[in-house]
Parts: C-alpha cells; sequence; structure tokens
C-alpha cells in the first residue's frame, strides 16, 4: 500500500509540475485589461498553502487518486480511492499533512494477514463469518462463529455473537468459552505507512469496506 501511494502520487506531482510548464510556455493573446475585481472564493481552502516551498521542493494543496484494484506485497485491495492534502514531493519522498483512504480490503487478504488458519466470509446481516481448526481443550475443532467488526483503537476487531462447534449442545456449552476466545480477532491492517490507522469498518459482499485516516504521513520513495 505504500509503494502504491508513493507511486501515484509522484506520478501526479510530476503531472502537475509537467502541465504548470506546458501552461506557462503557451502563448498569450493580447487583451483588454479589466476592470472587473478579481473573484473572492467563497470559503477558504482546506489546507493552507504554505508561505514558502524549498527548493527542489513541490507542493500539492490537494490529491485525489483511485484503482479498482491494488495489488501489494501485503495483499490485493479493490475499490480503493485515496484523498491527500498539503502533499509536498521533496528529495527525501514524499510528505502528505493528511490522508484518507478507502478501500474494500478481500476477506482473504485479512485472512492471510491475521493467520492462524483463520477463514473470513460474509455472513449477511452486516456481520462476518469465522472459521477456525485447532485443538480446543484437547479436541480437534472446527469452529464457527458469526462475529460483529468494528474499529477499535486503530484495529480490526472481530467479536463473536455465536460460536458453534457442531457438536451437541453439551460439548458446545463446555467448549464454548475457550472456542471464543479463537475466533475473538483484532489485528491491525499490515503494509499501511506510519500514522495511517483505521478508524472506521463494514462488512460487503466481497471484504471489509474499511475507512483509514492518517496526518503528517510520510510516504518514502
Amino acid at each position: 500500500m505504500r509503494a502504491f501511494l508513493a507511486g501515484v502520487l509522484a506520478t501526479l506531482v510530476a503531472l502537475a509540475v509537467t502541465a504548470v510548464l506546458v501552461v506557462a510556455s503557451l502563448p498569450v493573446a493580447d487583451a483588454a485589461p479589466s476592470t472587473r475585481a478579481p473573484a473572492t472564493p467563497s470559503t477558504p481552502p482546506a489546507v493552507p498553502a504554505p508561505a514558502s516551498v524549498a527548493k527542489g521542493e513541490t507542493w500539492l494543496a490537494d490529491v485525489d487518486l483511485s484503482s479498482s484494484r491494488v495489488l501489494t506485497s501485503d495483499g490485493p485491495m479493490t475499490d480503493v480511492t485515496a484523498r491527500g492534502a498539503g502533499v509536498r514531493l521533496t528529495t527525501d519522498g514524499l510528505r502528505a499533512q493528511r490522508l484518507d483512504l478507502d478501500a474494500v480490503f478481500p476477506f482473504a487478504t485479512v485472512a492471510r494477514q491475521i493467520g492462524n488458519n483463520v477463514e473470513l466470509y460474509d455472513a449477511g446481516g452486516g456481520r462476518v463469518g469465522v472459521r477456525r481448526t485447532e485443538t480446543v481443550l484437547g479436541r480437534r475443532l472446527a469452529v464457527r462463529a458469526t462475529a460483529t467488526v468494528t474499529a477499535g483503537n486503530g484495529q480490526l476487531v472481530i467479536v463473536p455473537a455465536s460460536v458453534d462447534l457442531g457438536g451437541p449442545e453439551l460439548l458446545d456449552s463446555a467448549l464454548s468459552t475457550a472456542a471464543r476466545k479463537l475466533v475473538t480477532i483484532r489485528h491491525t491492517v499490515t503494509g499501511l505507512p506510519a500514522g495511517v490507522r483505521l478508524t472506521g469498518v463494514k462488512v460487503e459482499q466481497d471484504g471489509f469496506r474499511a475507512t483509514l485516516t492518517g496526518s503528517d504521513v510520510v510516504l518514502t520513495q
């Protein structure tokens, strides 16, 4: 993800600089001086422009980028939208004063990051299904659960609402406490730039729709 954001932001910065140079090189037609007062913006910009820009730096007030599919070493994502504000391109890399990210993390991507034989799927009703085969109190069991999903302290939090061990009720009752711990998950999404954290999440058919936000985010080239 970090490589994706840095690469696309760098490309957009380069395109912006090129556009400025092209526009500056175009001939300007003669025109009568205007007596109309310059328009005043109704609202101030969200991110104020810096007083100065160091030599070799480029600054952009706002950058929007999107991709239907992103492949990273931490797994694929889909329907990715990122918005950066106060983006600086320097010899040391990229820095965004603010970065907002919205993306769908497929169940397989998150399950692979969590590990421990965890399988995730859409359970309907805004809940996620969790499957995990593990030894519980000396028994090898396939634990299944229907769980709620929230964002807590920057992590993906999965808490089972119901647990099924596939056995008789007496067996389920005896092992439910231990099994519940196996399918209670707190996971920090990997592959994100430092300073970016999960602020919202919901379950969709193909994965987790996640909202992430960060300030003073460093994206090295």
